[in-house]
């Protein structure tokens, strides 16, 4: 199976803010991407998205900043950010910023699945 290359395009962000467009696993083929990836029932992020029809947490009025969100903050999100070193509060900041094409954009051009924790 050829490698997939980035590509800028809103579809592959992430209801967590993560950009599934530069994700190893989805450039191998062996994941379709947050919106298209039923086997990911187990994520709470995800599950609540879809339950209001949110693209991602930037669409949520409940929450004006996800760090309050105990969904969005859980244990394995801060282990995924540590191990990873990845800041997905920073990401969706930059999408309320950007926009959803703003934001696919930067990350496209810059390669990036997640804006890195400093």
């Amino acid at each position: 199976m050829e490698k997939k290359t980035i590509i800028q395009d809103k579809n592959l962000i992430a209801y967590c803010g993560l950009y599934c467009g530069a994700c190893r696993s989805y450039l191998k083929g062996s994941c379709p991407g947050c919106h298209d990836n039923t086997r990911a029932s187990w994520c709470k992020i995800r599950s609540c998205n879809i339950e209001h029809s949110y693209s991602s947490c930037a669409d949520c009025h409940e929450f004006s900043d996800p760090k309050e969100c105990p969904k969005f903050n859980n244990f394995f999100s801060k282990f995924f950010a540590l191990i990873f070193r990845s800041d997905r509060p920073a990401c969706i900041g930059k999408i309320k910023e950007l926009g959803y094409e703003g934001f696919a954009a930067y990350m496209a051009e810059n390669e990036l699945q997640s804006i890195r924790r400093n």
